[in-house]
């Protein structure tokens, strides 16, 4: 009660103007909002705060605020908001990205960790090398459905990852399905998709309503998604047909710990290995990649540098493989640049606070929707300037506003390498935040190495013959390149040559 009166004496944090009843909620924008939200922290500052039909949303604009509330006060802001239609109507409220911060949460985190420690996830190395030698294949064979390529790949990884599941298997039984629940669940999971979302007794309308509908389809998809390759694996077990590792496979042989049946332990790991596909790792590899290819095709000079560097010390006879990551710090800080570019996430996964607080002379009421604008981060976290050719860094780090003198889409790996300057890596960021931070993200950004190390030794990457690149992103939760065309061509007939044979030798 103390804590609430104390609150109570400090005013609401700054936002866009308010109407009587409905407040500002319906100027939160439901897709596409980084922009928008980019563009309030001018006027507002660091905390934009919307509220209205009893919903409140918090938007943090600047890294201090984030690591404040989601890290240092991770006991208040661990929690998610209750998503009305894809948390309980579809049924995604079990799986681990949107289960509230408590005991089943822990349980299916603890089994994720166990699964997804840096000593496991190396016996999926030789996976992951063969699915990009596949990708590079796919793209000599077929480079203008590049897009087609890649989101099979990503899709091809997790599924072989998670369940064991072989090309052909995951290819003509799931994949298919799997890219369009994805595609059902970003578009609903971002807050305020529904009208729902902000007036939960909307729930008890007709099944006939609209969105009653949209959410009797998503619950089938999801349920198909998270239990059809579970039991797959299941009868693998008791068939003793297992051929491949998978997390689920190491899950399983796992004892139960003393007061969980067997039932509960299988419905934890049935929705912990679900995640893989629910946490957006599949698409945000998808995303991470494809911006990745864009990204080449504008910075034709960074490309170059990337290959000098895989020439110089992979050498020209073979393809790099996940022993070579820790050699190659040019190809690695690209990376780290892509997922700063453009986060595939850019507004996170919303968090919500379990009890009033008060931060930089605001109240922050309990039950507030927290919403991390890492688009606003990242984009606007470095100054450099450009001097013949040579990154410098400036004696100003922007870590809270944009700078007139410094274009923040300037794609440049180098500031992630300047010398005696720690550069905070945009992965920590782009997985998530303090406690609910990714745990596959480290499985992740070996899937990113391998394919980007891969296709930078073989391709070279440009922009279309004919007619400009478009640079356009989806609105949506998971965010990436759509609708533009490039040229992806071997770099040289031995380069094509390595690639088909390495791909021969695929599982």
């Amino acid at each position: 009660m103390r804590n609430h009166l104390n609150a109570l004496r400090h005013p609401l944090p700054p936002g866009p103007p308010a109407r009587p009843v409905i407040g500002n909620i319906l100027s939160f924008p439901p897709t596409g909002g980084w922009h928008v939200l980019t563009e309030y922290k001018k006027t507002y500052g660091d905390l934009v705060f919307f509220h209205g039909l009893g919903n409140n949303i918090l938007v943090l604009n600047s890294l201090a605020a984030i690591n404040d509330l989601l890290d240092k006060r991770g006991e208040i802001y661990s929690d998610r908001p209750s998503f009305t239609v894809v948390g309980e109507l579809m049924g995604l409220g079990q799986s681990l990205p949107l289960l509230p911060y408590g005991k089943q949460w822990r349980e299916q985190r603890k089994l994720a960790h166990a699964a997804l420690s840096l000593s496991s996830i190396k016996k999926y190395y030789k996976i992951q090398e063969d699915m990009a030698a596949m990708l590079n294949e796919a793209l000599l064979d077929d480079p203008n459905n590049f897009c087609s390529h890649v989101r099979l790949t990503a899709g091809r990884i997790i599924l072989s990852l998670t369940y064991g599941l072989s090309v052909d298997t995951a290819d003509d039984q799931y994949i298919t399905h799997a890219e369009k629940t994805m595609e059902l669940i970003g578009k609903a999971t971002v807050p305020g998709a529904f009208l729902c979302d902000f007036i939960p007794a909307m729930r008890y309308l007709p099944a006939w309503v609209s969105f009653q509908r949209e959410a009797k389809k998503g619950r089938a998809m999801i349920e198909s998604l998270v239990t059809k390759p579970f039991e797959h694996v299941k009868q693998e077990i008791a068939d003793n047909t297992v051929l491949r590792p998978s997390l689920t496979s190491d899950l399983l042989s796992v004892r139960p710990q003393e007061g969980i049946s067997q039932s509960e332990f299988e419905s934890h790991i049935k929705w912990a290995a679900g995640s893989m596909y629910g946490a957006h790792s599949y698409e945000q590899t998808y995303a991470t990649i494809i911006c990745f290819i864009m990204a080449m095709a504008l910075n034709p000079e960074k490309q170059k540098l990337a290959q000098e560097e895989i020439d110089r010390i992979v050498g020209k006879d073979r393809i790099p493989t996940m022993e070579d990551r820790e050699l190659l710090p040019y190809v690695n800080a690209t990376i780290k640049e892509v997922l700063r570019w453009h986060p595939a996430l850019p507004l996170s996964i919303a968090r919500m606070a379990t009890k009033d607080d008060i931060y930089e002379g605001h109240t922050i009421p309990k039950g507030t929707i927290i919403v991390p604008n890492v688009w606003c981060v990242l984009e606007t976290y470095f100054y450099f300037e450009l001097n013949c050719n040579k990154s410098v860094l400036s004696d100003r780090v922007i870590a809270h506003e944009p700078s007139a003198d410094f274009d923040e889409q300037v794609f440049l790996p180098e500031r992630f390498l300047a010398p005696d300057v720690t550069a905070p890596d945009p992965g920590k960021w782009a997985f998530g935040f303090g406690r609910r931070i990714c745990p596959g993200r480290a499985l992740a950004e070996n899937s990113l190495f391998v394919i980007i190390a891969g296709i930078l030794s073989v391709f070279n990457i440009s922009p279309p013959a004919e007619g400009d690149l478009k640079v356009e992103f989806s609105p949506n939760l998971v965010s990436y390149p759509e609708n533009f065309k490039c040229q992806i061509i071997p770099r040289s007939q031995r380069k094509s040559a390595l690639a088909h044979q390495r791909a021969k030798e695929c599982l």
